[in-house]
């Protein structure tokens, strides 16, 4: 199954870095948006958490705030 995997990142942010990693280890694409500098995205992010606070993982649809790395798995379907 295709997951749909977005990622609103910052470049100093260690948890992001973090979340990209994990994600490549498991070989999963997704698409990041730097909200340090897309104010789009930015503004799009804080309307789905409610909150300027990175990173934001949204897979299928469902948004997770912070690397929490539980949910992705469940998310996802993995272990």
């Amino acid at each position: 199954m295709d997951n749909n995997v977005e990622i609103y990142t910052t470049p100093s942010c260690p948890y992001c870095h973090l979340a990209k990693e994990y994600f490549k280890s498991k070989g999963i694409d997704y698409k990041e948006y730097n909200v340090a500098q897309d104010v789009k995205k930015r503004e799009e992010m804080l309307k789905l958490v409610g909150q300027i606070a990175v990173p934001v993982i949204v897979i299928n649809g469902q948004a997770i705030l912070g690397f929490n790395k539980a949910k992705i798995n469940e998310l996802l379907g993995i272990n």
